[in-house]
């Protein structure tokens, strides 16, 4: 843990919003879960992992989010610590535990998660009251996602972080659809869609696309996104690369990286946050995608998540390979 961190000092760059968790992940891969008899423990959640890899980059990120009372939100707390994300911003439910997700390595590909978030995980009751609003008003990139409105009250507050933030700045909608967390597809893309109208950045898988547009044809995607307002469109097509698409009208697909899989979650994240790192370095769209796609093959041909994330010198290597 901690390779390539930095030390938390100056402005923050990047906040975001959402998951946290720890990821337990087989020590016997290619098992049923029910056959696995020992679990490595390791930092996870969407938005967390963002925030981790911005970091291993070089940014100056933060998470907001919230765990329980309880040793893993303990543990949360002095990992990020460790990975040079600020955990200034994670409060605390005294009611709820902190979630934890078994992973089963099998496929590794696309590992079936078992998610333990009941009642409600603590991150979906961040109230207004724990939002930094100067932090909120400043912070050059904001990353929401679409889980964060999957339940009340965190899907009021985030509603009402990003009316606050009136698309200043980056501000980044991750899609992150994940059926287990919502009534039905309907209630999510009636959800998701209103924060579409609220940010300047979308990134999404082709699954994600349908859900919060209606089609999973990339071009179609990011046409729809771009009608609704939105400046940059990502949308990533798994072995097939990465759309992306601007409101001036460029467009540009970038083919993957390839490498051998070891397990596939967390390679999104590890896109995320050279995407956040790309953003506010001012690169060009082709240029963004390229060394995006590169962090998240990496983090796919590694175990875990948040520990996975690349540094600038791995990414330059795959790239220059």
């Amino acid at each position: 843990m901690g390779a390539g961190a930095v030390v938390i000092g100056g402005s923050l760059e990047a906040l975001t919003i959402g998951r946290v968790g720890v990821d337990l992940y087989p020590q016997q891969s290619g098992v049923p879960l029910a056959q696995v008899s020992s679990f490595a423990k390791f930092l996870g959640g969407t938005a967390t992992n963002v925030a981790v890899a911005a970091a291993r980059l070089g940014r100056r990120s933060a998470v907001l989010t919230k765990v329980g009372a309880d040793g893993f939100g303990e543990y949360v707390r002095t990992a990020l610590s460790e990975f040079g994300v600020s955990p200034e911003y994670v409060s605390t439910s005294p009611d709820l535990l902190t979630p934890v997700v078994f992973c089963e390595l099998n496929p590794p590909a696309d590992p079936p998660l078992l998610f333990y978030r009941a009642p409600i995980a603590p991150d979906l009751t961040l109230t207004p009251d724990e939002i930094p609003w100067d932090v909120i008003d400043s912070v050059p990139l904001l990353w929401v996602t679409g889980t964060g409105v999957s339940a009340e009250p965190g899907r009021g507050t985030q509603r009402a972080v990003l009316e606050r933030r009136a698309g200043r700045g980056h501000t980044v909608l991750d899609l992150d659809y994940r059926p287990m967390f919502w009534p039905d597809e309907p209630t999510a893309r009636r959800e998701i869609g209103w924060m579409l109208d609220h940010v300047n950045v979308v990134v999404g898988n082709r699954t994600e696309a349908q859900v919060a547009v209606g089609t999973a044809d990339p071009d179609q995607a990011a046409d729809r996104l771009l009608e609704r307002g939105v400046e940059l469109a990502v949308i990533k097509c798994g072995a097939d690369g990465v759309l992306m698409a601007d409101a001036a009208g460029g467009r540009w697909t970038v083919p993957p990286c390839r490498v051998e899989v070891v397990c596939g979650l967390g390679a999104g994240d590890g896109f995320g946050g050279a995407l956040v790192h790309g953003l506010l370095a001012g690169w060009d769209p082709r240029r963004i995608a390229a060394y995006a796609n590169a962090a998240g093959a990496l983090v796919a041909s590694r175990l875990a998540c948040a520990d996975a994330m690349p540094t600038p010198a791995e990414i330059e290597e795959l790239l220059c390979g």
